[in-house]
C-alpha cells in the first residue's frame, strides 16, 4: 500500500507544472534633474537574466516611467539580492 501511495504521489508531482523560473535582479544607478537627484535601486525582470545590454534597456525603460535616466547597470543575477543590497536600495528596492 505504501508503494502504491508513493508511486501515485510521484506521478502527480511529475504532472504538475514546475515553479516559474527565478527572476533576474538588476542593481542599477539612476539620475533625475533638475535639480540633480541620484539613486541606487534594484528591480526584478521576469525569467532568467538577459545579456547586459538587454538588461540595461529593460531597466532604462522601467525607470523612465518615474522620470529617471539610467546611469549604469551595477550588476544582475538570477538569485535574490542579499539583505545588505536590499537595505542599500532602500525605497528603490523593487520599486520599478
Amino acid at each position: 500500500m505504501k508503494q502504491i501511495l508513493a508511486m501515485t504521489i510521484m506521478m502527480l508531482s511529475l504532472g504538475l507544472p514546475s515553479t516559474a523560473a527565478a527572476d533576474c535582479y538588476v542593481a542599477y544607478k539612476a539620475k533625475k534633474q533638475p535639480p540633480l537627484e541620484l539613486h541606487f535601486g534594484i528591480l526584478s525582470l521576469p525569467g532568467t537574466c538577459p545579456d547586459k545590454g538587454t538588461a540595461a534597456t529593460q531597466t532604462a525603460n522601467r525607470i523612465a516611467s518615474g522620470g529617471w535616466t539610467l546611469l549604469n547597470v551595477v550588476s544582475f543575477k538570477d538569485g535574490p539580492p542579499s539583505a545588505g543590497e536590499q537595505a542599500n536600495a532602500g525605497p528603490y528596492y523593487l520599486r520599478y
